[in-house]
């Protein structure tokens, strides 16, 4: 039975734009259904500092406080050489909407994900939009189908130059890619730029996407 572990935004990893327990809820729910030991917890630079025994991991939380106290600087030194072991040993890790360009603003997180938020980013006003599909890319996205949702689309993130999208959206005659895999080392990733709010997960290929995408980083795809 894979074990996940969510990170979820509470306390301090909440933010007043996203409902991270509501999402973080309907992302169990899915990993459920696959059969996995699943786990929700919002004391996020505790877990990133000892990941062992997880399969897949999913970041699904803001930032959290810029405190510059010793305590605060440890944790996060403590929480930077969790995830840096984790990745060397080999998991999957699901970075979800906001939790693709920030988990506790380690530098390294950019390298993981492939994204980060910089000036000039933005999203189009959250509603419904069409979400592009590339199904010859990858068997995530194998039998996807362009589709309709309702979220909150980021837009002119800085993008690695090596990623191939798997889903897009299109702003000011541009593609903007919202999902796309990778590997880093022995680990598997999935950014999944999608999942603002509850709406998101309504939408019936975005949940098979991203069951399809935790069975490819658990290895069960």
């Amino acid at each position: 039975m894979p074990r996940s572990l969510i990170l979820s935004g509470g306390g301090a990893y909440a933010d007043p734009w996203h409902p991270f327990a509501a999402t973080s809820q309907r992302i169990a729910g899915l990993l459920a259904a696959l059969g996995h030991h699943v786990e929700i917890s919002d004391l996020v630079a505790d877990r990133v500092a000892d990941l062992r025994g997880w399969d897949l991991i999913v970041v699904n939380a803001a930032s959290g406080p810029q405190a510059d106290t010793s305590a605060a600087r440890e944790g996060i030194s403590a929480a930077q050489a969790g995830l840096s072991a984790a990745l060397d040993r080999g998991l999957g890790i699901l970075a979800v909407h906001v939790g693709a360009c920030t988990l506790l603003r380690l530098p390294v997180w950019e390298s993981v994900t492939g994204a980060a938020w910089i000036t000039g980013s933005m999203h189009p006003k959250v509603g419904p939009a069409r979400i592009i599909t590339y199904p010859g890319r990858h068997p995530i996205c194998a039998p996807a189908a362009d589709f309709d949702i309702t979220d909150e689309r980021y837009t002119w993130l800085r993008i690695a130059p090596d990623i191939l999208p798997l889903a897009a959206h299109r702003h000011e005659g541009g593609l903007h890619p919202l999902l796309w895999a990778h590997t880093r080392g022995r680990s598997r990733v999935v950014t999944d730029l999608l999942g603002h709010d509850e709406r998101s997960y309504d939408s019936p290929a975005h949940r098979e996407l991203i069951s399809r995408a935790a069975r490819w980083l658990t290895g069960a795809l």
